[in-house]
């Protein structure tokens, strides 16, 4: 028997005779029977399904009747009678929804492994089932809207994907038609814009493809309020270049984002479903399920169909082997360009709450078991701050949060455990024909638990089912005499795993135990080095672990390996029995404290490229290994791990633990040579989270640094401390430590004096001795190889370069940096936009602007996403669109004061400066000066005096006050030691000045205010 519901529902026997099957609530119930095909019904859900929230007086027997008249129709065998309901006997194959979602899938995946071509016919066989609109002549049914959306959505993804396979092969023209009709009966979907202008571009209709991109922004902004995906954005970029082929998404995810899956998702439709809505209604949802449940799977694929995560808002924590959720979040958080803004507020609830953002996100809390009171009040403060977040969890039992909603996950039916076992099973052994009696049996002993499933198929390659089952026989016979207290399907899983382990050789259960100490995923050179001993020589390696691949005990990820929680958890105990756990660890921490140490002075070279590839890979497991030193109270190597995570801290990628791990190194106290101490000290003395410092305190540590060698052994020390003495005053102790330097031969410590020359004399108004070091230190730290820091210096002399007026060599020095180095590429390149802004070039500013949003985007960090509001804002501003320019500026308040920010945080006194901007822009005068006052409490130390200059010119000219606004523009030069030259705005007022007034009377008024003692200005401009 065949049942179609794409449609109006339709039955045929066997051998294609059609049934009649009539009356639309008998249909109904046909079709919500089909839909879960081979499972049981619970009668009560049918009651709902057919009558909704108000069923008949008698709705038991009318249901009844209903199931006796369908068994007329179909044959008394067909739907079966059990305690609690009803199943309707028919293959999942059999019915054409589940036919449809299992091709769509397959061309899914073929899609994704770029086999477009097969990927078309898989999915051109799929949407062929469809003969209108699903459950069509049923939909007045309570159950059928739910259903039929779901199926509608499942249709429409699976016409984008054929759209794409068809423009992979060329076919653009054949689908523009239909590409046109579907983009017009779904206006909002955001993909399928972006297929209709893939294909316009590659007809060679530009402007067409570039229109549809301006007729979506502006729809998504009326009715929605949000701004295009990077999807969107991404392929406008690559047709205004001209590029036929837009990039990919990268396939490796980065820190804290979804994990690519490795298989197919199978059997949790219902629960999908109802995870989805509840996403949608509440904040906190919490999936429950016993160990090898897919509690994680269920998670991840939920989470990866919400719309956050079309826009990079969605992060992945796992609390699997950590005691302290916040710094979990924290640790998953940490990523390039994830700064906050402000500094970082000390409290670890208000640091993830500033770096998650105030935009809708999804965060997921994955193994919420053995921490779930902990786990439960960091979610409760978390949500109350953010209130456009919603918390996934998983966990064995709920967190008990007021408003918590509960998924709950049993096992698998039987027809989807079956459905799960054969698709494992034939990628395992391709072409295997299993029969339906031993699969039945081992889905039964399992209790339908995919990992135990998952598990139980990999055996497939070196045994039968028949051998399977009577193994699992054996086996659970064995433990039935076991721990009895233990829930039923607890003791199921830990069987299967113990069978599972018992098949291993002996190298391969001495690989596996030890294997349970990398919290992450790491490369086969790591674990050579840290797990071969005698008992497994350092050359069998590769090919025991290549054998735990094959016997899903260990998974292939991201050029790495790494094992399931729920399996290293299992082979941790292993290692404990087996006497091998502190052995391990402590070679553990030493290997990668070794690693740390022997890569730290190649981060500053040549090889700093190669370097931070591999501090990337290894982050998890460099941090692991030095919280497991610091636990184990094992000064020397804490200290070594915190010596280099430290600058590739502070150059790469923020820690939000950072300060934390600093302040308990220092608590080792006299357990550390004195070098390690003093350098320690610097490093507390300059962190966010200190208070500040007395002149004899810095004095104190910059002789200890001294004496100790401190500064010396750990060169990338010098920076803080030079920055420490000039700001305290002591310049000769500053300059005395430069002289050592320079009498040394590291070349890059040498470089790091003329950055530190740069900066104050920029700071101190010393225009020209600022951009000479900034020439030297560019061209030093360029010669070492040290390609961040060369990248970094190259902004400075762009900025210099910018204020003489030469746009051309600013230019090629931002071009420069960009070009150097991928990390902090996002302010580089809105840099080059300003640059291009100032230079009369809006249209370059904007192509540039919209590059760093795009990376932005796929990034998903907020201190990111508000530099390019910053930069798009002073665009339309500098274009004369002070309206637009506002609503960015209103975009960006309301995406930062949801934060808990500190009233001097320094995004507070950009915003302030920012709408003082637009003001003046729009001749605003009056309303200028009423925000005058606020800007004026902004402390010094976060505004650009210069720039506050320049405003209060730019005031005094709109308020008919010309000599006053020549002086003003006089002190903004008195400020920086320069005239800004590259500015038009700041050239065409001078140029207004000096006409009103005269020549000579407009150089005697700015002589005035360039002649004053720079203190002087200051004290004016802040009084």
């Amino acid at each position: 028997m065949r049942v179609a519901v794409l449609g109006p529902i339709r039955v045929s026997a066997d051998d294609g005779t059609s049934i009649d099957v009539g009356g639309a609530r008998l249909r109904g119930l046909l079709a919500r029977l089909a839909l879960s095909a081979g499972q049981v019904v619970q009668a009560e859900s049918l009651v709902d399904a057919l009558w909704g929230e108000h069923p008949p007086a008698g709705a038991a027997k009318a249901l009844h009747a209903l199931v006796y008249r369908l068994r007329k129709a179909l044959g008394s065998v067909a739907v079966e009678s059990v305690a609690t309901g009803y199943r309707l006997w028919v293959r999942a194959e059999d019915v054409d929804a589940d036919r449809f979602e299992d091709l769509a899938a397959r061309g899914r995946r073929e899609l994704a492994a770029d086999r477009p071509d097969r990927a078309a016919a898989l999915l051109g066989e799929a949407l062929a089932l469809w003969r209108g609109p699903a459950l069509a002549d049923v939909l007045d049914a309570p159950f059928s809207g739910t259903a039929a959306a779901r199926l509608e959505e499942l249709r429409i993804a699976a016409a984008e994907d054929r759209f794409d396979a068809g423009l992979r092969l060329g076919h653009h023209t054949a689908i523009l038609a239909d590409l046109e009709a579907a983009s017009a009966e779904h206006p909002l979907r955001e993909r399928l814009a972006a297929l209709r202008m893939r294909a316009l571009h590659a007809a060679g209709r530009q402007a067409d493809a570039l229109g549809v991109f301006e007729q979506v922004r502006s729809t998504l902004a009326d009715q929605l309020g949000i701004d295009p995906s990077e999807e969107l954005r991404t392929t406008r970029l690559a047709v205004l270049r001209g590029e036929r082929e837009v990039p990919r998404a990268r396939a490796e995810a980065g820190p804290g984002r979804l994990p690519a899956p490795l298989t197919s998702f199978i059997g949790r439709d219902d629960e999908l479903e109802l995870l989805s809505r509840l996403l949608e209604t509440s904040r906190l949802v919490t999936v429950v399920g016993p160990g090898g449940a897919g509690k994680t799977r269920l998670a991840l694929e939920a989470a990866s169909r919400h719309r956050t995560h079309r826009r990079d808002r969605v992060w992945l924590v796992s609390l699997a082997g950590t005691d302290v959720v916040a710094e979990a979040v924290l640790g998953a958080l940490s990523a390039p360009g994830a700064r906050p803004v402000g500094g970082g507020p000390a409290e670890p609830v208000d640091q993830v709450a500033e770096l998650l953002g105030g935009a809708e996100a999804v965060l997921v809390l994955d193994n919420c078991e053995h921490l779930v009171a902990a786990a439960a009040e960091f979610t409760g403060r978390l949500l109350e701050r953010r209130p456009y977040l919603t918390v996934l969890a998983t966990s064995r039992e709920p967190l008990g949060v007021i408003g918590e909603a509960i998924c709950r996950l049993g096992p698998l039916p039987r027809p989807a455990a079956v459905r799960l076992f054969t698709d494992r099973a034939t990628a395992v052994r391709p072409g295997v024909v299993l029969d339906d009696a031993p699969v039945i049996d081992i889905v039964r002993r399992l209790d339908g638990l995919p990992l135990a499933l998952e598990l139980a198929a990999a055996r497939l390659r070196t045994m039968d089912a028949d051998q399977i089952a009577q193994r699992l026989d054996d086996r659970f016979r064995l433990l039935a005499s076991g721990n009895r207290s233990a829930q039923p399907r607890q003791r199921t899983m830990h069987a299967v795993i113990d069978w599972s382990w018992d098949l291993l050789t002996d190298e391969e259960k001495t690989l596996a135990r030890r294997l349970s100490v990398f919290p992450a995923g790491t490369g086969a050179a790591a674990i050579e080095a840290i797990c071969s001993g005698q008992a497994l020589p350092p050359g069998d390696i590769a090919y025991v672990l290549g054998s735990l691949v094959d016997k899903s005990i260990v998974e292939r990820a991201s050029g790495g390996y790494r094992m399931l929680e729920t399996i290293r958890a299992y082979a941790a105990g292993k290692l404990d029995v087996a006497g091998e756990r502190e052995t391990t660890r402590d070679r553990f921490t030493r290997h990668f404290a070794d690693l740390a140490e022997e890569h730290g002075p190649l981060l500053r070279s040549h090889e700093q490229e190669e370097s931070l590839r591999l501090f990337d890979t290894e982050y998890d497991n460099l941090v692991h290994a030095l919280r497991t030193a610091l636990d184990g109270h094992d000064a020397t190597t804490a200290a070594r791990l915190v010596a280099t995570l430290h600058w590739y801290w502070m150059m790469v990628r923020y820690e939000p633990r950072g300060e934390s791990f600093v302040a308990r190194v220092l608590e080792f106290g006299d357990e550390l040579p004195p070098d390690a101490r003093a350098a320690f000290e610097i490093l507390r003395a300059t962190g966010n989270d200190e208070p500040a410092v007395t002149l004899d305190r810095v004095r104190t540590l910059i002789e200890e640094g001294a004496r100790t060698g401190a500064l010396e052994r750990y060169p990338t020390l010098l920076v803080a401390t030079l920055f420490m003495g000039y700001g305290a005053g002591l310049d000769g102790l500053a300059e005395r430590e430069i002289a050592r330097t320079r009498s040394r031969s590291d070349s890059w410590a040498v470089a790091c004096t003329f950055f530190v020359e740069a900066i104050i004399g920029n700071h101190r108004g010393d225009w020209e001795a600022a951009a000479a070091a900034a020439e030297r230190a560019s061209h030093s730290f360029e010669e070492t190889g040290d390609r961040l820091s060369t990248a970094l210096v190259l902004t400075l002399v762009a900025q210099t370069r910018s204020v003489r007026g030469d746009h051309d060599g600013a230019i090629a020095a931002y071009e420069r940096a960009i070009a150097l180095t991928s990390h902090h590429g996002i302010t580089h390149r809105l840099g080059l936009a300003v640059e291009r802004m100032r230079a009369g070039d809006p249209a370059g500013a904007r192509r540039d602007i919209e590059i760093a949003e795009r990376v932005a985007g796929e990034r998903g960090q907020q201190p990111q996403r508000l530099e390019v509001m910053a930069t798009l804002m002073e665009l339309y501003r500098r274009s004369g669109e002070v309206e637009r320019a506002d609503r960015e500026l209103d975009r960006m308040e309301r995406a930062t004061f949801g934060s808990p920010l500190p009233p001097g945080n320094a995004i507070n006194g950009f915003v302030l400066t920012a709408r003082m901007a637009n003001l003046l822009t729009a001749g605003d005068a009056k309303r200028a000066r009423e925000l005058l006052p606020d800007i004026v409490r902004i402390p010094a130390a976060l505004r650009d005096l210069a720039l506050a200059a320049q405003q209060l010119a730019r005031l005094l000219w709109l308020e008919g006050d010309p000599g006053g606004a020549a002086t003003a523009l006089g002190m903004s030069q008195a400020i920086r030691g320069a005239f800004d030259h590259g500015d038009p705005e700041l050239r065409e007022l001078a140029a207004s000045l000096a006409e009103r007034l005269g020549p000579a009377e407009y150089d005697t008024a700015y002589r005035r205010g360039a002649r004053m003692p720079r203190q002087d200005v200051i004290d004016r401009l802040t009084e």
